[in-house]
């Protein structure tokens, strides 16, 4: 893993979150052959679990062998220890309230500046682990950057770790499955809604692509047709 790269604190969170993986659940991850070495780079995955950040930081950072941001709530950024962890861990903290232009600002600067934006275009942890509807948030930037984007697929956290429960549930079975890298393009023609409406479900079918069958939700119409067993 090129990890020499990053900040001794993300080498050093990312090796004690594989550690406690490792003792606690059955991780296995996938495809880290598809992610790229250098560039700007756009990370969507799918999101139903506290664990979900964790794993990424755990086994894709190090692999990336550079940091990683993240948007985040600015509350959360001012907790004691754990804002500051968050922070050296590439969160940064949007204001609530603020709008999205402040949040859609900061993410094009990141990838303007040849780094690495983790998104989770749904916005909000699934409570069945199943796709829900993505925000446009995330196809918006997409397409006005043109930066390269990296889909990557959690599968089974959110039997080790349900919305809504204080502790995970030890050794159950999880997955990191990365995917390779495509840039999206709106549909020409017709209505900009709906146009707008197409690319993210064709940035979301590439998530899909990626889970079991009972994960894919509201996307799973569209593996299906597109041929993903």
């Amino acid at each position: 893993m090129p990890v020499r790269s990053l900040p001794f604190f993300s080498r050093f969170s990312g090796a004690v979150l594989r550690v406690a993986a490792a003792l606690l659940s059955r991780t296995t991850v996938e495809g880290l052959a598809n992610v790229p070495e250098s560039g700007p780079l756009l990370v969507i995955c799918n999101h139903c679990s506290n664990v979900d950040g964790m794993l990424l930081m755990a086994f894709i950072v190090p692999e990336l062998g550079r940091p990683m941001t993240w948007l985040g709530k600015e509350e959360a950024t001012r907790w004691p220890v754990v804002g500051w962890a968050m922070r050296q861990n590439g969160v940064v903290g949007v204001r609530r309230g603020a709008g999205d232009l402040e949040a859609f600002k900061l993410a094009r600067s990141v990838l303007d500046g040849g780094r690495v934006l983790t998104i989770f275009p749904e916005g909000t942890r699934s409570p069945s682990g199943a796709l829900q509807v993505a925000k446009e948030g995330a196809t918006v930037l997409a397409l006005r950057s043109g930066a390269p984007i990296l889909p990557l697929a959690i599968v089974g956290s959110q039997r080790f770790w349900p919305k809504g429960k204080m502790l995970p549930r030890p050794r159950r079975r999880m997955a990191v499955k990365v995917g390779k890298t495509f840039t999206l393009t709106a549909p020409s023609g017709g209505d900009r809604h709906e146009s707008l409406r197409l690319a993210t479900v064709e940035l979301m079918s590439r998530i899909a692509e990626l889970l079991p069958a009972e994960q894919r939700g509201v996307y799973g119409e569209t593996t299906e047709t597109s041929g993903v067993s």
